[in-house]
Protein backbone atom coordinates (compact mmCIF):
# COMPACT_ATOMS: atom_id res chain seq x y z
CA UNK A 1 0.00 0.00 0.00
CA UNK A 2 1.46 3.37 -1.22
CA UNK A 3 1.48 6.34 1.63
CA UNK A 4 -1.48 8.28 -0.26
CA UNK A 5 -3.54 5.24 0.19
CA UNK A 6 -2.83 4.20 3.87
CA UNK A 7 -3.61 7.95 4.72
CA UNK A 8 -7.05 7.72 2.75
CA UNK A 9 -7.80 4.71 4.78
CA UNK A 10 -6.78 6.08 7.89
CA UNK A 11 -8.60 9.07 7.16
CA UNK A 12 -11.80 6.76 6.47
CA UNK A 13 -11.13 4.91 8.99
CA UNK A 14 -11.51 7.81 11.40
CA UNK A 15 -15.00 8.89 10.21
CA UNK A 16 -16.31 5.36 10.25
CA UNK A 17 -15.27 4.22 13.71
CA UNK A 18 -18.56 6.62 15.13
CA UNK A 19 -20.67 5.02 12.90
CA UNK A 20 -19.33 1.39 13.84
CA UNK A 21 -19.84 2.17 17.59
CA UNK A 22 -23.47 3.98 17.08
CA UNK A 23 -24.71 0.22 15.71
CA UNK A 24 -22.97 -1.97 17.99
CA UNK A 25 -24.55 0.13 20.88
CA UNK A 26 -27.84 -0.26 19.14
CA UNK A 27 -27.72 -3.65 18.56
CA UNK A 28 -26.70 -4.39 22.42
CA UNK A 29 -29.93 -2.27 23.43
CA UNK A 30 -32.19 -4.57 21.19
CA UNK A 31 -31.16 -7.20 22.83
CA UNK A 32 -31.04 -6.44 26.57
CA UNK A 33 -34.24 -8.28 27.26
CA UNK A 34 -34.08 -11.24 24.76
CA UNK A 35 -35.73 -14.96 26.50
CA UNK A 36 -33.14 -18.59 26.37
CA UNK A 37 -35.33 -19.67 23.84
CA UNK A 38 -34.51 -16.40 21.65
CA UNK A 39 -30.95 -16.96 22.10
CA UNK A 40 -30.91 -20.47 20.54
CA UNK A 41 -32.94 -18.37 17.61
CA UNK A 42 -30.72 -20.12 14.35
CA UNK A 43 -29.95 -16.74 12.68
CA UNK A 44 -29.01 -15.79 8.72
CA UNK A 45 -25.54 -16.44 9.60
CA UNK A 46 -25.57 -20.39 7.77
CA UNK A 47 -25.10 -22.65 10.96
CA UNK A 48 -24.85 -20.34 13.48
CA UNK A 49 -27.60 -19.10 16.51
CA UNK A 50 -28.34 -15.46 17.47
CA UNK A 51 -25.99 -15.81 20.47
CA UNK A 52 -23.06 -17.35 18.53
CA UNK A 53 -23.33 -14.33 16.04
CA UNK A 54 -23.09 -11.71 18.68
CA UNK A 55 -20.04 -13.72 19.92
CA UNK A 56 -18.51 -13.61 16.52
CA UNK A 57 -18.69 -10.17 16.78
CA UNK A 58 -16.91 -9.27 19.95
CA UNK A 59 -14.36 -11.78 18.83
CA UNK A 60 -14.05 -9.31 15.84
CA UNK A 61 -13.39 -6.42 17.61
CA UNK A 62 -11.16 -7.77 20.02
CA UNK A 63 -8.33 -9.54 17.81
CA UNK A 64 -5.76 -6.72 15.99
CA UNK A 65 -3.72 -7.67 13.00
CA UNK A 66 -1.09 -9.79 15.48
CA UNK A 67 -4.14 -12.21 17.35
CA UNK A 68 -5.11 -12.61 13.74
CA UNK A 69 -1.92 -13.63 12.24
CA UNK A 70 -1.06 -15.73 15.36
CA UNK A 71 -4.79 -17.38 15.28
CA UNK A 72 -4.41 -18.28 11.42
CA UNK A 73 -0.85 -19.69 12.10
CA UNK A 74 -2.42 -21.79 15.10
CA UNK A 75 -5.12 -22.90 13.10
CA UNK A 76 -3.01 -23.72 9.70
CA UNK A 77 -4.48 -21.31 7.23
CA UNK A 78 -8.00 -23.11 8.10
CA UNK A 79 -9.70 -19.32 8.23
CA UNK A 80 -13.22 -21.16 8.62
CA UNK A 81 -11.45 -23.00 11.81
CA UNK A 82 -10.32 -19.62 13.26
CA UNK A 83 -13.55 -18.12 13.08
CA UNK A 84 -14.80 -21.17 15.36
CA UNK A 85 -12.58 -20.75 17.88
CA UNK A 86 -12.10 -17.23 17.85
CA UNK A 87 -16.18 -17.23 18.29
CA UNK A 88 -15.52 -19.93 21.16
CA UNK A 89 -13.76 -17.85 23.10
CA UNK A 90 -16.11 -14.68 23.38
CA UNK A 91 -18.93 -16.80 24.35
CA UNK A 92 -19.33 -16.92 27.74
CA UNK A 93 -21.03 -19.07 30.14
CA UNK A 94 -24.28 -18.39 29.26
CA UNK A 95 -26.39 -15.44 26.81
CA UNK A 96 -25.79 -12.75 29.75
CA UNK A 97 -21.99 -12.99 29.71
CA UNK A 98 -22.05 -12.80 25.56
CA UNK A 99 -23.89 -10.04 25.88
CA UNK A 100 -21.82 -8.30 28.77
CA UNK A 101 -18.89 -9.37 26.38
CA UNK A 102 -20.29 -8.03 23.65
CA UNK A 103 -20.99 -4.31 25.59
CA UNK A 104 -17.12 -3.78 26.43
CA UNK A 105 -16.31 -4.13 23.06
CA UNK A 106 -18.86 -1.61 21.70
CA UNK A 107 -16.47 1.30 21.75
CA UNK A 108 -13.59 -1.09 20.42
CA UNK A 109 -11.65 0.32 17.62
CA UNK A 110 -9.22 -2.94 17.84
CA UNK A 111 -9.68 -5.28 14.10
CA UNK A 112 -8.38 -7.74 12.22
CA UNK A 113 -6.26 -6.78 9.08
CA UNK A 114 -9.63 -5.20 7.66
CA UNK A 115 -10.42 -1.68 7.02
CA UNK A 116 -12.80 -0.19 9.24
CA UNK A 117 -15.24 0.22 6.82
CA UNK A 118 -15.52 -3.77 6.55
CA UNK A 119 -16.09 -3.54 10.26
CA UNK A 120 -18.82 -1.41 10.02
CA UNK A 121 -20.71 -4.11 7.09
CA UNK A 122 -20.21 -6.94 9.54
CA UNK A 123 -21.54 -4.87 12.21
CA UNK A 124 -24.77 -3.72 10.17
CA UNK A 125 -24.51 -7.62 8.13
CA UNK A 126 -24.37 -9.13 11.12
CA UNK A 127 -27.03 -7.11 13.10
CA UNK A 128 -29.46 -7.96 10.77
CA UNK A 129 -28.85 -12.15 10.79
CA UNK A 130 -29.60 -11.44 14.03
CA UNK A 131 -32.65 -8.91 14.12
CA UNK A 132 -34.48 -10.32 11.17
CA UNK A 133 -35.27 -13.95 12.11
CA UNK A 134 -36.54 -12.63 15.94
CA UNK A 135 -38.72 -9.64 13.87
CA UNK A 136 -36.92 -6.65 15.43
CA UNK A 137 -36.99 -4.09 13.05
CA UNK A 138 -34.11 -1.16 13.32
CA UNK A 139 -33.74 1.80 11.44
CA UNK A 140 -30.27 2.37 9.63
CA UNK A 141 -29.34 5.60 8.18
CA UNK A 142 -29.49 5.64 4.78
CA UNK A 143 -26.11 7.04 4.49
CA UNK A 144 -24.48 4.40 6.84
CA UNK A 145 -25.97 1.99 4.73
CA UNK A 146 -24.58 3.59 1.23
CA UNK A 147 -20.91 3.52 2.61
CA UNK A 148 -21.29 0.11 3.15
CA UNK A 149 -23.18 -0.89 0.09
CA UNK A 150 -20.50 0.81 -1.82
CA UNK A 151 -17.67 -0.86 -0.16
CA UNK A 152 -19.41 -4.28 -0.83
CA UNK A 153 -20.16 -3.67 -4.81
CA UNK A 154 -16.07 -3.07 -5.22
CA UNK A 155 -15.04 -5.85 -2.55
CA UNK A 156 -14.90 -9.57 -1.91
CA UNK A 157 -12.85 -9.56 0.17
CA UNK A 158 -14.67 -10.46 3.79
CA UNK A 159 -17.27 -11.98 1.64
CA UNK A 160 -18.28 -12.42 -1.96
CA UNK A 161 -20.14 -9.38 -3.07
CA UNK A 162 -18.77 -7.92 -6.14
CA UNK A 163 -18.79 -11.27 -7.93
CA UNK A 164 -22.48 -11.99 -6.70
CA UNK A 165 -23.67 -8.83 -8.59
CA UNK A 166 -21.77 -9.20 -11.52
CA UNK A 167 -23.78 -8.51 -14.79
CA UNK A 168 -26.93 -7.27 -12.75
CA UNK A 169 -27.95 -3.39 -11.89
CA UNK A 170 -28.54 -2.48 -8.76
CA UNK A 171 -30.39 0.60 -7.74
CA UNK A 172 -31.50 1.43 -4.17
CA UNK A 173 -35.42 3.15 -3.67
CA UNK A 174 -34.48 5.06 -0.48
CA UNK A 175 -30.90 6.50 -1.40
CA UNK A 176 -28.22 7.22 -4.12
CA UNK A 177 -27.00 3.90 -4.43
CA UNK A 178 -26.68 2.38 -7.56
CA UNK A 179 -23.94 0.04 -9.48
CA UNK A 180 -23.65 -2.03 -12.51
CA UNK A 181 -25.80 -2.72 -15.92
CA UNK A 182 -27.84 -5.22 -17.20
CA UNK A 183 -30.99 -6.60 -15.38
CA UNK A 184 -32.72 -4.13 -12.68
CA UNK A 185 -32.38 -5.07 -8.76
CA UNK A 186 -34.14 -2.57 -6.81
CA UNK A 187 -35.56 -1.54 -3.24
CA UNK A 188 -34.46 -0.35 -0.27
CA UNK A 189 -30.81 -0.22 0.12
CA UNK A 190 -30.21 -2.71 3.57
CA UNK A 191 -32.28 -5.01 1.48
CA UNK A 192 -29.19 -4.79 -1.38
CA UNK A 193 -26.33 -4.98 0.80
CA UNK A 194 -28.02 -8.58 2.95
CA UNK A 195 -28.63 -9.83 -0.74
CA UNK A 196 -25.14 -8.65 -2.18
CA UNK A 197 -23.49 -10.72 0.83
CA UNK A 198 -25.65 -13.56 0.53
CA UNK A 199 -28.85 -13.40 2.39
CA UNK A 200 -31.28 -14.89 -0.01
CA UNK A 201 -34.64 -13.85 2.41
CA UNK A 202 -33.72 -10.43 1.85
CA UNK A 203 -34.72 -11.33 -2.27
CA UNK A 204 -38.18 -11.07 -0.99
CA UNK A 205 -38.21 -7.25 -0.40
CA UNK A 206 -36.36 -7.02 -3.82
CA UNK A 207 -38.04 -6.18 -7.32
CA UNK A 208 -36.99 -5.80 -10.90
CA UNK A 209 -35.73 -8.69 -13.61
CA UNK A 210 -32.61 -9.42 -11.89
CA UNK A 211 -33.54 -10.74 -8.54
CA UNK A 212 -34.34 -14.42 -9.27
CA UNK A 213 -30.70 -14.18 -10.76
CA UNK A 214 -29.55 -12.46 -7.25
CA UNK A 215 -31.54 -15.62 -5.67
CA UNK A 216 -30.14 -18.25 -7.60
CA UNK A 217 -26.47 -16.79 -6.37
CA UNK A 218 -26.86 -15.94 -2.93
CA UNK A 219 -27.77 -19.63 -2.64
CA UNK A 220 -24.38 -20.92 -3.83
CA UNK A 221 -21.59 -20.40 -1.22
Amino acid sequence: MTDPELTAERGQGTGVWPLIRTERAALAADLAELTGEQWATPSLCAGLTVREVLAHLTAGASLNTVRWFAGVIRCRFDFDKQVAVRLAEQLGADPAETLARFRRVVPSTTKPPLPAIAMLGETLVHGEDIRRPLGIRHDYPVGVVTRVAEYYRGSDLVVVAKKRIEGLRLAADDGPFTTGSGPVVSGPTMALVMAMTGRETYCDDLEGDGVELLRDRCRTP
